[in-house]
């Protein structure tokens, strides 16, 4: 598979997007998490991967500069191609289902794809966790049960920041705007 690598700038560090060769994101992370973004490239596509370097696909970086002046829903529209199991490509797509300025629990996000067990919400974080797409799949929007921000791949400043960005957080008080996602 040929994966573009391109560099984004961001007001969180500068950011490198792989894309496809029909555009679609099969990863977006932090410059500071390379070996992150390149194990999962690896893991996901193997052998067949061939890396090049080249420019951003043109929406992709508007919707991303979008989204930092303001525009909380600019990422709305951009496709997601990111491989991985059966629960990850679910617990993926309801993630982009939370609303800028939402949060929602591990459990919650859980039981919104019809796992009733309580250890389901480990399975979730597990697939929460294995996200290769940052800000665009909102992983940052999940928090623990009782509101706590919980582990980011990308670092809990930063998923305070997007959260504050958002205003799913008060700066001041960092107190959880929590709402069900259906």
């Amino acid at each position: 598979m040929k994966i573009v690598l391109s560099h984004l700038p961001s007001p969180l560090g500068a950011m490198r997007l792989a894309t496809d060769a029909q555009g679609g994101v099969r990863a977006l992370s932090f410059a500071d998490r390379r070996r992150r973004l390149h194990d999962h490239l690896q893991a996901q596509y193997g052998g067949g991967l061939a890396l090049s370097e080249g420019p951003p696909p043109a929406a992709m970086a508007d919707a991303l500069q979008r989204y930092f002046d303001g525009a909380l829903d600019g990422l709305d529209g951009i496709a997601t191609a990111a491989a991985g199991t059966e629960l990850e490509q679910r617990v993926w797509a309801a993630l982009r289902r939370i609303p800028a300025g939402q949060t929602m629990t591990y459990g919650a996000l859980g039981r919104s794809l019809g796992l009733t067990d309580w250890r389901a919400a480990l399975d979730v974080g597990a697939a929460v966790g294995a996200n290769p797409i940052a800000i665009l799949v909102p992983c940052h929007r999940v928090l623990g049960a009782n509101g706590d921000l919980k582990g980011f791949a990308w670092g809990l400043q930063r998923k305070r920041w997007l959260l504050e960005h958002e205003a799913a957080i008060d700066a001041r008080a960092a107190v959880p705007q929590t709402a069900a996602l259906f």
